[in-house]
């Protein structure tokens, strides 16, 4: 991915604390320790120019009921990872760019521009460091208008998590009442003493330190050739897709979702682009939030990563020939798989990594599988991005760096609320060529994605 020069003057950095340090080490749990400690930034553009005063004092009040965000990350004698509610506190800076509002959207992606609106810390100094796990940052453009850059350490909160932080900020700034989330990791931890593990797991790995070197020298060397095409759907043309899903399928099943087809589209799509040998097996990985499966389990608004993956499998040949109803039943197969027991079991098998200090040679296979035969597909389309409202109106854009992945789908939401979709698809640049063309933009806009197929 380029990044822009930072333009501008250089603002004010301050660290905010909550101003209670209860001194509690909130041991991170096995689903959070799969994500690394790299942060996960996330920018939103507003029109109107945000008071930046005012976001450092509502944050403030905020971050007391997040004492995780203002806590520091340790390293635990089993190799995990706690966090020290120390109120060591985070970072906010405010700064000013010499350049007016761009007018960024589906046709001008941010991400070229994204690292002079995020404020970064250094990934491999945050174990043991005095290193902040939330950093805010405030950029004021020439003429009006502000960028919100906000990042945060992923081992700590996933996307829904991330989501609901900020929108209780945003309820706090308007002066409404917020409640504390709930963040103890054993009320999903404690899934793995009620299953035996296994040896192995079918959506994990255990790789030894040089294949792990290996997968992350491979990402990093071709991530220069991977380019992100971003495509927005009408609803009409969504809701579309999910009319051909139904009208092909098994009657006694409930109705497809809008996201299910979708999904099964965009990997109809990709896989018609591979135009791989009939008999290949295509795979599907997809990003499953626990919070659903477990909602007898997990209290609302837990703030953990409560997220876990399925894989689809089809032939080449079904995934181009067959009717989309097809392709959305192998989808809804994978994510009905992802059951209660199912998720006991992985628990039971990532606590059994941690104990043998393996839990940083954990990766996903969706990952590691993404240079043969997987798309990866993360749907966030219903996540309410555009919500978020800090006195200067909604934001009109919303973003966040690029997968350099190949082969990642990512689905998200519109300024309009509705059933229209922003698809962000990270592929090889020959493929993301390819689907610039008049010829894959219509497919990819589902025009010939009804019950004849591709």
């Amino acid at each position: 991915m380029k990044h822009g020069r930072p333009s501008g003057k250089p603002g004010q950095i301050v660290v905010l604390r909550s101003g209670g340090t209860s001194g509690e080490r909130v041991r991170l749990g096995v689903h959070d320790l799969l994500n690394g400690t790299f942060a996960t930034p996330r920018t939103f553009f507003y029109r109107q120019t945000l008071d930046a005063d005012a976001l450092a004092d509502s944050l403030r009040r905020t971050l007391a009921h997040h004492p995780l965000l203002t806590g520091r990350l340790e390293r635990d004698p089993d190799g995990g990872l706690s966090v020290v509610c120390d109120d060591a506190g985070a970072m906010f800076a405010v700064t000013h760019s010499d350049q007016v509002m761009p007018d960024y959207g589906p046709d001008r992606s941010a991400k070229p521009d994204l690292r002079r609106y995020i404020h970064s810390v250094n990934a491999f100094r945050v174990v043991g460091h005095d290193t902040p796990l939330l950093t805010v940052k405030v950029t004021h453009m020439r003429g009006g208008g502000s960028v919100l850059g906000v990042a945060v350490n992923h081992s700590v909160v996933d996307g829904s998590g991330y989501l609901d932080f900020l929108r209780h900020w945003s309820r706090t700034h308007a002066g409404q009442d917020g409640s504390a989330a709930p963040y103890d990791r054993a009320l999903l931890d404690g899934l793995a003493g009620e299953a035996r593990p296994a040896p192995d797991d079918p959506q994990y790995q255990v790789v030894t330190g040089r294949q792990k070197f290996g997968f992350i020298w491979r990402v990093n060397s071709r991530a220069w050739k991977v380019r992100t095409v971003t495509v927005r759907l009408t609803a009409a043309e969504v809701l579309a897709l999910r009319a051909a899903a139904r009208a092909g399928q098994d009657r006694d099943l409930p109705p497809a979702s809008s996201a299910v087809a979708l999904g099964a589209h965009l990997w109809r799509v990709l896989g018609a682009l591979r135009d791989r040998e009939p008999g290949a097996e295509e795979r599907l990985g997809i990003v499953v939030g626990l919070r659903a499966v477990l909602k007898d389990r997990l209290p609302h608004g837990y703030g953990g990563n409560a997220v876990s993956n399925t894989t689809a499998v089809l032939s080449a040949r079904e995934l181009r020939e067959e009717p989309l109803a097809h392709t959305v039943a192998a989808v809804r197969a994978a994510v009905q798989r992802v059951t209660p027991v199912r998720v006991r079991q992985e628990a039971a098998f990532l606590e059994a990594q941690r104990q043998a200090g393996r839990s940083a040679r954990v990766l996903s296979r969706m990952s590691l599988d993404a240079f043969d035969g997987t798309v990866a597909l993360n749907d966030s389309g219903r996540l309410p991005v555009y919500t978020l409202e800090f006195g200067a109106g909604r934001p009109f854009w919303f973003e966040f760096p690029a997968s350099p992945i190949p082969w990642t789908a990512l689905v998200t939401p519109t300024p309009d609320d509705d059933h229209s979709r922003d698809v962000h698809l990270s592929v090889p640049r020959e493929a993301a060529d390819a689907l610039r063309s008049p010829r894959w933009a219509e497919r990819l806009r589902g025009a010939a994605d009804g019950p004849g197929g591709l």
